[in-house]
């Protein structure tokens, strides 16, 4: 249960551990989550393993998420040593027409937000939560680069956009000589795999990170969901949070995923969630996975994911029961196609994943560890 491994975040120099702490669970005001002092333990069980990022947003617990987030990295002195993400955009108050989305006007009334429940000078890492379909991302990345150049925020990133807004996103940043987009948040697990169709390319060509959440599919793959014991079920987000999109994850297909996670865990003699984090975890592209519990012990499970290998053989078996089938324009790259296209030359990918990751010794302990 060692995190002292670590990835520089996209084109950035930002090294980030490759779990990251999420936050969203810090709170009960939604039916669910943990109180202030359960919440206290699962951080400092987090930064005690060598984790040293923090996941938050403003919106999450209507921002004790963020408050308790800022409290806790006080008392125990890890300004300096954590890095601490967070997003805006979502609105606060639904009769204010710029109370959200990603204009100017918000961005700016957001961060100062932000940055005073944190208590903080600066945010590591700010995020644009989910894209409103109305703002330039022109405008986006110019406040983000006047935000950075202020010093409120270091690295800035996006979250819940199209694959072309992240692209042009980018390519407006470098040819204006704005702050780069290092990160992408994006939901990612063996039950959620479009992203693969744009977004895994667009991480390892131009220096935009994966950084998963919900890789256990909002709780899908936790175990707690077996096809084998329907019906006895305990009370959780995928059945509090029905009305979200995001949490809709009951279907025959994902209890055949499921299904198939609980034999691959069997015959590792893992956990289903560690299997299907670990599996994530080393998706190419992808830097670093958002691990959220409400508990000590499921914490606990989810930090040792990247304690092993899952062997060839099983995650073929795991690939093959969550595979998408591809649709049009997809299907015209696929082995069928590219053969007719090409020729008989089998493609060569020089971007196929990283390079071994950082290990900085005595990182443990400046973390904090006993």
């Amino acid at each position: 249960m060692n995190l002292s491994h670590y990835y520089t975040l996209g084109n950035s120099g930002l090294r980030v551990s490759r779990l990251a702490l999420g936050t969203m669970t810090f709170g009960t005001d939604w039916g669910w989550g943990s109180d202030k002092d359960t919440a206290r333990g699962l951080f400092n069980a987090y930064v005690n393993a060598g984790g040293n990022l923090i996941d938050t947003a403003d919106m999450y617990l209507n921002g004790n998420s963020e408050q308790w987030v800022g409290d806790f990295v006080k008392e125990r002195g890890l300004r300096d040593q954590l890095v601490i993400a967070t997003k805006f955009g979502f609105n606060p108050n639904p009769t204010n027409p710029n109370g959200g989305g990603n204009s100017r006007k918000n961005i700016m009334r957001a961060v100062e937000g932000s940055l005073k429940r944190l208590g903080t000078d600066y945010i590591d890492l700010y995020l644009l939560h989910c894209w409103d379909q109305m703002t330039p991302v022109e405008e986006v990345m110019r406040t983000f680069d006047e935000l950075v150049r202020s010093g409120k925020v270091r690295h800035v990133g996006l979250s819940n956009v199209p694959s072309w807004y992240a692209s042009r996103a980018q390519s407006i940043a470098e040819f204006r000589g704005y702050e780069s987009v290092c990160t992408l948040q994006l939901s990612y697990s063996l039950v959620e795999r479009s992203i693969e169709n744009e977004f895994t390319a667009l991480a390892t060509r131009y220096g935009m990170d994966t950084m998963v959440w919900s890789p256990l599919g909002g709780g899908m793959l936790s175990g707690k969901y077996k096809p084998s014991e329907a019906g006895k079920y305990g009370e959780g987000r995928l059945q509090v949070m029905q009305g979200n999109p995001a949490f809709a994850k009951f279907s025959e297909r994902n209890f055949a995923i499921v299904a198939e996670v609980e034999s691959v865990a069997k015959a590792l003699g893992r956990s289903m969630a560690q299997v299907a984090v670990n599996w994530v975890a080393n998706r190419p592209g992808v830097a670093t996975v958002l691990i959220g519990a409400t508990k000590q012990a499921q914490l606990d499970d989810n930090l040792q994911a990247l304690d092993f290998s899952i062997p060839a053989e099983l995650l073929a078996r795991l690939d093959a029961a969550s595979a998408v089938e591809p649709t049009y324009p997809y299907t015209y790259f696929t082995p069928a196609v590219q053969n007719q296209v090409v020729g008989n030359h089998p493609l060569q990918d020089k971007h196929a994943g990283y390079a071994p990751p950082i290990l900085i010794p005595g990182a443990n302990a400046a973390a904090g560890n006993e």
